[in-house]
């Protein structure tokens, strides 16, 4: 065997065994998006806990990544840049028909339904009354803050809010409370969450349709075996007094299996005509 040869096989020795951390690193590592119901802070807050007891019970590395907004949050699974994420209804449906997104886990305790809140002493009783006023939606295609409010005051009431989006359900109570609108969209979920000064100094004017919660999807290209590691790790977390409490803040009262068939009605509703791409 000529030098030449010698070298080439030793080179390639060297490439394979610099590959393979890499490889395998890759093969176990897996990045979470989460829509962003919450500002930053409270967002890494809450799911990092969470991710860590899913590191331990898998083995896998998950990264949070996170977006400044709902509608960088689409763009983000649209384009497949998550391997699981945790995403309102009609997302899975978008996600589902552009990627294959496929749902795991969900909270099977309660239904999503949204909140349209109004300062405590505001002069409005009823949502007729929001027509040509200023309502704070967090983005067009958020759920139950947003998509479902704005296809039920068109279709149902047959009103036209001037709608103002600022980015998470956290800032629209904000805004309503500060006067910088005369009422805004959010969900139970987040407006019970809110702080005391807040919560009690709105009232809610409406509640919407009520459909099956978030659920945390996966993409297709992660393994069926992973798949069900981080389904079971959901699971297990769930039976626990203690992860429950971590599970909560998502929030998540009671978690469960999910299924792309829990999400049927929301093709019923009418909302691929209000959901903005």
């Amino acid at each position: 065997m000529n030098k030449n040869n010698l070298l080439t096989i030793f080179m390639m020795v060297i490439m394979s065994v610099g590959l393979l951390p890499t490889q395998s690193f890759a093969e176990s590592s897996y990045t979470v998006g989460v829509v962003p119901q919450f500002d930053a802070r409270r967002t890494q807050q809450v799911w990092t806990p969470i991710l860590k007891r899913l590191e331990a019970e898998t083995g896998k590395t998950f990264k949070l990544v996170g977006s400044p907004d709902i509608p960088e949050f689409e763009k983000a699974f649209n384009a497949g840049e998550y391997d699981f994420a945790y995403m309102n209804p009609y997302h899975l449906i978008v996600a589902n028909k552009s990627q294959g997104y496929q749902p795991i886990v969900r909270d099977i305790g309660r239904k999503l339904y949204g909140v349209i809140v109004v300062k405590k002493d505001s002069p409005i009783t009823d949502v007729k009354q929001l027509d040509g006023k200023v309502v704070a939606l967090p983005a067009p295609n958020a759920l139950g803050a947003a998509l479902i409010p704005r296809t039920e005051f068109a279709t149902k009431f047959m009103i036209k809010p001037e709608y103002k989006y600022v980015k998470s359900h956290s800032s629209v109570y904000l805004n309503v409370l500060l006067g910088q609108a005369e009422a805004g969209g959010g969900v139970q979920k987040t407006f019970s969450q809110q702080k005391p000064e807040v919560k009690d100094n709105l009232r809610i004017l409406y509640e919407t349709t009520k459909v099956a919660p978030h659920p945390v999807a996966v993409h297709p290209r992660v393994s069926a075996e992973v798949s069900q590691q981080v389904q079971d790790a959901f699971l297990k977390m769930a039976a626990s007094e203690k992860d429950t409490k971590l599970l909560q803040k998502i929030p998540m009262k009671q978690l469960g299996v999910a299924e792309l068939k829990d999400y049927d009605e929301l093709l019923e509703m009418g909302l691929e005509s209000f959901y903005v791409k």
